[in-house]
């Protein structure tokens, strides 16, 4: 338990199998993500088991997080070895056909109402470039080819100008929406988000359902950083999804919005994820590149909860390896770079929750002062684990809650470790009892001094209104 940043792996073809994802999870891997742009539901059911009945085997609490594909738009079947020049003219159409150089098939049906001349249309993760000339308003737009080359079936449109009236959650969403709640994923990564409305508007299906699944915002479009303040207030979770981002805006403007998102989620105690392309090499080599090793020591320095893989685990070539190396740059950065830990926020006088704001507060900084091991707290919500871990303290932070539900879902939180505990007899034989069961574990020894937050009385499982300082005998 040295690491602090938590690993997505995402399941795909070579780590759908028990003995597969159970390699993951003892190399390193805390969330397993499932993409609903891939996989039918009756083969994800038994990838789900596979993890819940892995979580059993080895004591450990790996999270899901079921990522919702969006409206994501795509060309349709073309025609093999089609090559689009620089200056033609190309169509696109909502009306079913195979493509070849002069038109092609376009999956989003409201293309010609919603674009307009001059606007930029960008295909294939933004190898292909065209501006529109004109549309008809019904079934066709005529656009000028600026940057040409192939285009093959089913390849990623991106239309960064456009005002999409397309709703956030498709059909296709929606029905993926209601098998992640049947099967109680943790987490639901909703993409393309552009408004704190879209958020609301899963929270309120996934309420209604009388479920409890988290949502991660993925942040990907131009509207979204416009929102972004309203969106991480209302979200649970951040991704900085860098593959459609850096296509929807200029490339030189995602390092320093990763930054910027990374902050304002540390600041909103909103756990945050930096994912696309972080060891893309390591789908076919052994090992990454520098600037992969790089990439992944820079979202550690920046504070990201959370790094992410695609590829690397579903379809490439040594997903276990490419954990292994992932674990090793973690923990070199966690050891040597300082300015990582104890990023006090003081809470905000008079607001709902300045109790145990306060209370998160001075237990990082009494810890750092004494040199503390430990962060010890009771939760049934969790509030005090994201607001502990985003102050990113030194010592160990330790969650027990009687909500199991919560054990999995605080995996993505980062230095956060969760213990199932329901024996709620007083607030003294509680914290007694908890400091044993640490010892005996080995996570603690005597000596150490921890601190240990709770509700008092604890038996109210009300706000967190308790601060504990003592060694462990």
């Amino acid at each position: 338990m040295t690491r602090r940043t938590k690993i997505v792996a995402t399941l795909g073809p070579v780590s759908s199998s028990y003995e597969q994802i159970k390699k993951l999870v003892e190399a390193g891997v805390n969330v397993c993500r499932i993409n609903f742009s891939h996989g039918k539901h009756e083969d994800l059911v038994e990838v789900i088991q596979h993890i819940r009945n892995i979580n059993e085997e080895l004591g450990v609490h790996t999270a899901i997080l079921g990522d919702l594909q969006g409206p994501k738009i795509r060309v349709g079947e073309m025609e093999p070895g089609t090559i689009l020049e620089d200056g033609q003219e190309f169509i696109l159409t909502n009306q079913k056909c195979v493509g070849n150089k002069e038109k092609a098939y376009i999956s989003y049906q409201e293309i010609p109402k919603d674009v307009k001349a001059g606007e930029l249309i960008l295909m294939d993760d933004g190898k292909l470039q065209m501006e529109v000339i004109s549309t008809n308003y019904e079934d066709q737009v005529i656009l000028k080819v600026t940057h040409g080359g192939v285009l093959s079936s089913k390849k990623g449109v991106n239309l960064p100008n456009t005002k999409i009236s397309q709703p956030c959650l498709t059909e296709k969403d929606l029905i993926d929406l209601d098998f992640c709640l049947e099967h109680n994923l943790d987490w639901i990564g909703l993409s393309f988000v552009r408004s704190a409305r879209d958020i609301i508007e899963l929270k309120h299906i996934i309420s209604s359902k009388n479920k409890s699944s988290k949502v991660v915002a993925k942040i990907e479009k131009p509207e979204a950083i416009a929102e972004l303040s309203d969106i991480i207030k209302i979200t649970d979770a951040v991704m900085v999804a860098r593959g459609d981002l850096g296509v929807e805006i200029p490339m030189q403007d995602v390092p320093l919005l990763q930054k910027k998102i990374v902050q304002k989620c540390l600041e909103n105690a909103k756990p945050v994820i930096i994912a696309t392309q972080m060891m893309e090499s390591m789908i076919e080599n052994i090992a990454p590149t520098r600037a992969e090793v790089t990439d992944v020591a820079n979202a550690v320095m920046d504070g990201a909860d959370a790094v992410m893989l695609s590829g690397e685990t579903s379809v490439g070539a040594h997903p276990v390896e490419v954990i292994k190396a992932m674990c090793k740059i973690i923990n070199k950065v966690e050891a040597d770079y300082d300015q990582l830990y104890e990023q006090e926020r003081v809470p905000e006088k008079n607001q709902e929750r300045f109790i145990t704001d306060s209370i998160c507060f001075n237990a990082c900084r009494l810890s750092a002062r004494v040199d503390g091991k430990a962060i010890v707290t009771m939760t049934h919500s969790g509030y005090t684990g994201f607001k502990i871990s985003s102050q990113r303290p030194r010592a160990k932070i330790f969650v027990f809650s009687g909500n199991k539900k919560l054990l999995t879902t605080m995996s993505l939180v980062w230095g956060v470790k969760t213990f199932y505990y329901d024996k709620m007899v007083s607030t003294d034989h509680t914290i007694a009892d908890i400091k044993y069961l640490l010892k005996k574990e080995g996570f603690v020894k005597e000596g150490d001094l921890i601190i240990n937050t709770a509700s008092m009385p604890i038996e109210d499982k009300g706000n967190t209104n308790m601060l504990k300082l003592s060694y462990i005998e």
